[in-house]
């Protein structure tokens, strides 16, 4: 389902925060002995008054989707507080403007919602805020501002000028470097954003030229194809930057058939497979730079914040912020086992 999987985030206009540094101040019920990991909140806040949390999200068809949902039940089963409401994933807008609704309905104390489409899912977005229910709208954008109190997600240009430095920092020292994109969807803003923020930071590197880009259908199949076709139109390059993991393990497929093994790979998202493939190092790919599923679990805990009328900690305002967006981070065999836990299947 690559028109619902690939849709994740719009950049929103503000400053870009990490939301997995602030949020940890004001979250947690765990003991003080524990050790921080990336599914456990923080451990200097006490439990505070009980919050009903409603979870909307699109259907799991994808494993970043499902990992959505991973993190949000997750995130919600360490708080002692919090009651977690979460309705079946769909992807059809108006079967999840009902769930909505009868979340509404049931009136819950906070809205997360990650809309199937963000537009057509703004007015209950509205209806929500109306009602007195704050709403954490999750990766895709609602269209009005006032649908939402905070917007929390990824960063799809982030993503490009991460995937850029560091293939431009690799090949800084090489004359007449080469690279190649293997692209998603060319008619969503999200794929363009990740073209533009590649082709800006490669700007940084006047040695390095783009030679040649293809756009696949974030699917496997769809990965071995194009990335078969690549391959036989360039029989040398120095590094791809392959935009999703999922379609990766296609790419990878058609890479091995191929017999080649003289240029690194640089994926995106941050699928389990392909930290485990960095991790092992026995491919062209060495790194993937990440689009955080983790966000579901701090838009749990911004949710809990909101209910409790809590701030974030280590910010000095009382209230959270009106938007997160999350860094992306480049995984490579350096900080791999850092990141493992955070890995999607």
């Amino acid at each position: 389902m690559p028109e619902i999987t690939s849709r994740r985030g719009l950049l929103f206009g503000t400053a870009a925060v990490s939301a997995g540094v602030l949020l940890t101040g004001c979250t947690s019920n765990e003991s003080k002995d524990e050790p921080a990991s990336n599914d456990q909140p923080a451990a200097d806040d006490k439990p505070g008054k009980q919050v009903t949390i409603g979870f909307a999200g699109p259907q799991a068809d994808h494993g970043w989707l499902n990992a959505i949902n991973d993190n949000a039940k997750s995130r919600a089963k360490k708080y002692k507080d919090v009651t977690l409401e979460i309705t079946e994933g769909s992807n059809d807008t108006a079967q999840q403007i009902g769930q909505i609704e009868t979340l509404i309905n049931k009136k819950v104390d906070v809205l997360v919602v990650l809309p199937a489409d963000g537009k057509a899912l703004t007015q209950v977005g509205l209806q929500a805020m109306r009602a007195g229910i704050p709403v954490v709208n999750l990766d895709r954008i609602f269209n009005s501002p006032q649908a939402y109190r905070c917007w929390i997600g990824g960063d799809n240009y982030g993503m490009g000028l991460s995937a850029g430095h560091y293939i431009g920092e690799k090949l800084k020292d090489k004359k007449g470097a080469r690279v190649i994109e293997l692209a998603g969807l060319d008619n969503l803003e999200l794929t363009k954003q990740r073209t533009q923020g590649f082709d800006a930071a490669l700007k940084n590197y006047p040695n390095i030229k783009k030679v040649a880009r293809q756009a696949a259908d974030f699917t496997v199949e769809s990965g071995q194809a194009k990335m078969s076709q690549l391959l036989q139109a360039q029989s040398n390059f120095d590094a791809l930057w392959n935009h999703d993991d999922d379609q990766g393990v296609g790419a990878l497929r058609a890479i091995e058939q191929a017999g080649r093994d003289d240029f690194l790979m640089v994926g995106g998202a941050g699928a389990l497979s392909a930290m485990q493939a960095i991790e092992s190092d026995n491919s062209v790919l060495k790194a993937t730079v990440l689009y955080p599923p983790t966000m579901a679990a701090s838009a749990i805990d911004l949710a809990r914040a909101l209910g409790q009328g809590k701030g974030v900690g280590g910010l000095a305002e009382f209230e959270i912020p009106a938007s997160l967006t999350l860094y992306s981070a480049v995984v490579d065999k350096a900080n791999v086992k850092q990141y493992l836990p955070t890995g999607f299947k």
